[in-house]
């Protein structure tokens, strides 16, 4: 669950392709069945991702990651976040997110790796 590396390759591999992945797709690319405890492990190296896409001075990845139902990240991502604040779900919290990972998308299709 703690292995930075591979998710955050599962990530840029998405963005790659410009598409979003649900916290049980992500666990389930993992080997692991989706619950609770292993969502808020993966939720803890996401966070640890998006410090190193900090110092590496590339888009944030972990907004890819989102909730099958509505589309968005879960609450923990919104927690302190400085650059929204909106309600987390509803049609503001989604023009944030589309956003954001048009930007994550731009990033990485224009690396043309």
């Amino acid at each position: 669950m703690h292995d930075v590396a591979r998710i955050k390759v599962l990530l840029e591999n998405c963005a790659r392709e410009g598409r979003a992945i649900s916290y049980s797709e992500l666990l389930l690319n993992l080997g692991f069945r989706f619950t609770r405890p292993k969502m808020r492990a993966v939720c803890k190296t996401l966070d640890r991702i998006d410090a190193l896409t900090a110092q590496e001075g590339t888009p944030a990845l972990a907004v890819l990651v989102v909730r099958e139902g509505d589309g968005l990240p879960g609450q923990g991502w919104w927690t302190g976040r400085t650059d929204y604040q909106g309600q987390w779900t509803g049609p503001d919290a989604e023009a944030h997110i589309a956003k954001l990972q048009a930007a994550v998308f731009a990033y990485w299709k224009g690396l043309g790796r």
